[in-house]
Formats: structure tokens, sequence, C-alpha cells
């Protein structure tokens, strides 16, 4: 006579028992991964932000009327501005650099002119790829903001 196996000795309730565990175990990890990697693209005062929105495009309008024209030259760790157009503009730049997938990249100096009147960034290493370069005048009243592929020995113009 064939006696029956206990249930935990038998293939199927495991099968069916692992496939929920399987789900509960997935649900956990996403959960904690969501806990971690919070979304920072939701601003909490959305209008504040619609307003200074606003206030940026104003800047970079008065950078065109002013005529402001900057060529950008990337050699090994040392980023050079010169301006070509518009009045020269003889105070300090503040330039920043925003990387549009890593946050941790982005940085931000501010250059200050020469005898020649070129501003010179030093590096800590070089810089290439996709980034949105932003110049704006240390009084804050203009802004010239350009997406670039930056490459190593290359000119870019910013207008």
């Amino acid at each position: 006579m064939n006696t029956p196996q206990a249930w935990y000795k038998q293939f199927w309730p495991w099968f069916l028992i692992i496939l929920p565990l399987c789900a509960v175990v997935a649900s956990i990890n996403l959960l904690f991964l969501a806990i971690d990697n919070k979304d920072s693209l939701v601003s909490e005062d959305y209008y504040k932000d619609g307003k200074a929105i606003n206030m940026d495009l104003r800047k970079i309008k008065q950078a065109k009327q002013l005529g402001l024209q900057f060529e950008l030259t990337v050699d090994d760790n040392e980023v050079t501005l010169t301006q070509h157009g518009g009045e020269p503009y003889l105070a300090a730049l503040s330039v920043e650099f925003f990387h549009p997938t890593i946050e941790k990249r982005d940085f931000g100096k501010v250059a200050t002119a020469d005898g020649n009147n070129v501003y010179r960034i030093k590096l800590d290493q070089p810089i290439t790829g996709a980034w949105e370069v932003r110049l704006e005048g240390f009084d804050r009243t203009w802004r010239i903001q350009q997406r670039l592929e930056l490459k190593d020995d290359a000119q870019y113009w910013l207008n």
C-alpha cells in the first residue's frame, strides 16, 4: 500500500507558495527603492518657480539686447571665455556648468578677466560631453545660456 507523502515534501505546494512570495519580496524591494530615491522633479512652490522662469527669460532678452557674445574654449583642464560682442564687460562672470542627467557633476565658478579681457577657469578634471553652460553677469542683470556638446581643444560661441 502506498502511503501519501506529507504536504511539505511535495513539489506543488512549494511551487504555489513561491510565486506570491516572489511578488512580496519584489514589492518590498521596490518600496525601499522608492523611499531612497525620491523624485526631485516635483516642486513644492510651482508658482514661485514660474515667476523665477519669467525672470530668467528677461535676463536672456537683456543679454540679446546688449549684443553680448562670448567665445568659449575648452582645453584640457582650462576653460577660457573671450567677449566678442556688445559693450566690453569688465566685471566678474558667474559661469555654471549643468550636466543633463547627473546633478552631482554640476559646478559653478566666478571668473575674473585678465589684462587681455579673457576669463579663465581652471578645472579639477577635463569636461566633455553634453553640458548646459550658463554665463551670468556679476550684477545678475543678464544671462547667456546654451546647451553644448563639449570636446577637448574645441571652440564654441555663446550668444
